[in-house]
């Protein structure tokens, strides 16, 4: 009886051995950084709820108004184009300070309530540990995916920026962009002529004020189909801040944006130009045919704007309200 004791007792403790190289193995990887600091498993230790937190908040928001899917979208996006994805959008201007969320740029902007819901909520649960940042990219995620998009998840670890102001905002693409100046902007990023036309396919959701289109009323355009002219027209004699779906599915994420621009129907002339132009022409046709294939290459290009311009512990804080630096 006596070997079989010890052969049981070695193959227990070889078990248990095991075991405690696995959970050292889970350990470790919430803190395995990429060049850029981020990681998957960021918070694993520190905050482990922190993703059903945002994910659950995120879909009461937008279960009670699904109007936000847009603006948290765009939020991260106008977040990433200026300074880095650093929170730096959530800054409310000051007496000395005008900052990048009063830019006529960014008034289109909406959710930051949501924003400011979730972090409220973190801070109660594991205070001074998760950036506002982190929450604007994580928030931007959910958003697409309950709005009807693909799920993808995103690394965390981006620390939240100590600068916000409304000169910045000058380097966000404008409204009036030809497919040059496009593919400039965000090639001085990094991204190449697919991934700009694929994150373009953000305005699948949402809206834009008259104010950013109306000049494409004031002249024949012959990219923009007569009876949708009609229409925008018929929109602005309200104002400037008429709003105007992006396109009929303006709360579903779906690829009826690109099936829009085949048809004339882009709304901003930003828009239009990527299939008036040939260089972007057949990636637009692409996406219009291929709904798997936009979310395929959406997902992977959002992956890779979340890494924007991150910042560490030595460049960034984790500010204590979104609204302001610590």
């Amino acid at each position: 009886m006596q070997p079989k004791a010890s052969v049981r007792l070695r193959t227990m403790a070889i078990a248990n051995l095991l075991s405690v190289f696995l959970v050292m193995e889970i350990i470790a990887s919430g803190f395995r950084f990429g060049a850029n600091g981020l990681s998957m498993n960021y918070y694993i230790m520190n905050c482990p709820f922190v993703d059903p937190i945002v994910k659950n908040t995120v879909q009461r928001a937008l279960q009670s108004d699904p109007t936000l899917a847009a603006g948290l979208v765009r939020m991260h996006f106008h977040d990433c184009f200026i300074e880095g994805c650093d929170g730096s959008v959530l800054i409310d201007s000051t007496k000395g300070n005008t900052a990048e969320k009063d830019s006529p740029a960014n008034l289109s902007l909406r959710g930051y309530e949501v924003i400011d819901d979730i972090k409220d909520q973190l801070e109660d649960q594991c205070p001074g540990v998760v950036s506002c940042a982190d929450i604007v990219a994580m928030a931007a995620r959910d958003a697409v995916f309950f709005a009807g998009g693909p799920f993808y998840d995103i690394p965390k670890g981006r620390m939240d920026g100590r600068r916000s102001k409304i000169e910045d905002t000058i380097n966000l693409p404008f409204p009036t962009f030809n497919a040059s100046e496009l593919i400039r902007a965000f090639g001085q990023r990094g991204f190449s002529v697919q991934e700009m036309v694929a994150l373009s396919g953000a305005h699948t959701l949402g809206a834009a004020r008259c104010a950013s289109f109306k000049q494409r009323l004031t002249s024949p355009d012959p990219t923009l189909d007569s009876s949708f002219a009609q229409t925008l027209s018929k929109t602005c004699s309200a104002g400037d801040n008429a709003e105007q779906p992006f396109d009929v599915t303006r709360n579903t994420f779906d690829n009826v944006y690109f099936n829009s621009l085949v048809r004339k129907n882009g709304l901003l002339f930003s828009d239009q130009t990527l299939y008036a132009t040939a260089k972007t022409k057949g990636i637009v046709n692409g996406y219009a045919m291929n709904q798997a294939m936009f979310f395929l290459d959406f997902q992977q290009a959002m992956v890779k704007m979340g890494t924007l311009g991150v910042k560490d512990g030595s460049t960034g804080e984790v500010r204590v309200d979104c609204r302001k630096i610590n």
